[in-house]
């Protein structure tokens, strides 16, 4: 099995290995084999809300400020509860469920409640 190691710099897939290296064939940068493995080790992503506070998957958030939702011309207001978050991977890192359907959420907009 053999797993592609995304680039540290650029964050794209197309990476190769070259004797104790990895390298990027998009952007060309070089990082050593065991950098990469102790990273994976230590993966464990902490998502914090605005106020500084550790979230976990399941905790119940409030929003801080209105905000759009794109694509549509629902508005979620300051304040509305949203129970049973999920914490995901990538630049929204909350997945809920809230009134106006699933949506994901950055958590600087987020307390925890």
């Amino acid at each position: 099995m053999n797993t592609t190691i995304p680039c540290p710099q650029c964050t794209l897939e197309n990476t190769y290995q070259d004797g104790n290296n990895y390298i990027c064939a998009d952007c060309g940068y070089e990082w050593p084999i065991q950098a990469s493995t102790e990273a994976d080790e230590n993966s464990d992503r902490v998502v914090k809300d605005a106020n500084g506070n550790v979230l976990a998957s399941g905790d119940t958030v409030a929003l801080i400020k209105d905000l759009k939702v794109k694509g549509s011309s629902i508005t979620l207001k300051v304040g509305t509860k949203i129970k049973g978050i999920r914490l995901v991977d990538g630049d929204h890192e909350v997945d809920c469920k809230t009134d106006a359907g699933n949506i994901m959420l950055k958590a600087c907009y987020l307390k925890k409640v």
